[in-house]
């Protein structure tokens, strides 16, 4: 399980030869570097996760540490890894789906223009969304979130010289950083109580009681609008219909298989934090439910 880094560094380095390349290389080339990189990460996603399953019983996670990432004071948060049932399978969707996806757009973009862009922007998406689900604390969790909006915005107007293209994409990101200022206020609260945000230290300070039942509801509530921008649920929606505008190869991986589970996986990654009050599990189901119907 210690190659569990190269679900990352594999889409990573397509990204930078890619984007290196500056449009010099063959589709051939391209398609081999930016489909082959998905199909790299996620060949050890599938030996990580059989190894993962063989682990003795009672082993419920493993983390990898990479680096120390940022220390400021009596603040602190590594750049570590961890994985769990719950992890797991979203690594396994983002990476099988993912290259599924690269694959089909390998053939469906020939002879587009930018052709080396958009596999530099799709193998950069799976990159952040990948260290967003396997982030072990919050702040890690929202580097990876918001590398995804990020090449959301690039992808959803990648015909940027359509006036409809560029006003989608504009529309997708503003949208999207609305919901991710909700995201950063409940961090922002989480650390005033814990002064961690590590996910084992915050779990922990919540079986304790550390967060009384408003502060728990307040961080739901905050924790559920950055889920609604990601997962384009009621009011912050708006963003999804005009997002079509992307190739399609964009919409299945942004729209269908990954980024819109984004909102989903906080909720289930984060339900220890703010499940425990009932008031939330009901703003979170009548926002659901609302979509749905709409």
């Amino acid at each position: 399980m210690n190659l569990l880094f190269l679900t990352i560094l594999f889409p990573l380095l397509g990204y930078l030869l890619l984007a290196f390349s500056r449009g010099r290389w063959s589709e051939r080339q391209v398609a081999l570097v930016g489909v082959g990189s998905v199909a790299f990460a996620a060949g050890v996603a599938g030996w990580v996760g059989v190894e993962f399953l063989q682990q003795p019983r009672g082993v419920i996670g493993y983390t990898q540490l990479l680096w120390n990432w940022i220390e400021a004071g009596n603040f602190k948060s590594d750049f570590t890894l961890r994985l769990d049932g719950l992890s797991l399978t979203m690594l396994g969707v983002v990476s099988g789906v993912g290259f599924l996806i690269h694959l089909f757009a390998s053939w469906y973009m020939r002879g587009e223009e930018g052709y080396s862009r958009f596999f530099a922007y799709m193998n950069l998406f799976i990159a952040s969304m990948v260290v967003l689900v396997l982030a072990d604390n919050l702040l890690l969790m929202y580097l990876g979130w918001e590398g995804v909006g990020t090449c959301s915005y690039l992808l959803i107007s990648f015909w940027f010289e359509r006036n409809s293209a560029a006003v989608a994409g504009k529309k997708a990101f503003i949208t999207n950083r609305v919901g991710d200022v909700g995201f950063m206020i409940a961090m922002f609260l989480i650390f005033s109580k814990v002064g961690n945000l590590t996910f084992d230290r915050v779990f922990e300070a919540v079986e304790q009681g550390v967060f009384s039942n408003d502060m728990v509801l307040l961080i739901g509530i905050f924790f559920i609008i950055g889920a609604a921008g990601k997962s384009a649920q009621l009011p912050l929606y708006v963003w999804l219909p005009d997002a079509m505008e992307g190739p399609t190869p964009v919409s299945a991986l942004i729209h269908a298989a990954t980024m819109v589970t984004a909102g989903v996986y906080l909720m289930s990654r984060a339900n220890p934090i703010w499940g425990v009050d009932g008031r939330a599990l009901v703003v979170l189901a009548v926002i659901g439910g609302l979509t749905a119907l709409f």
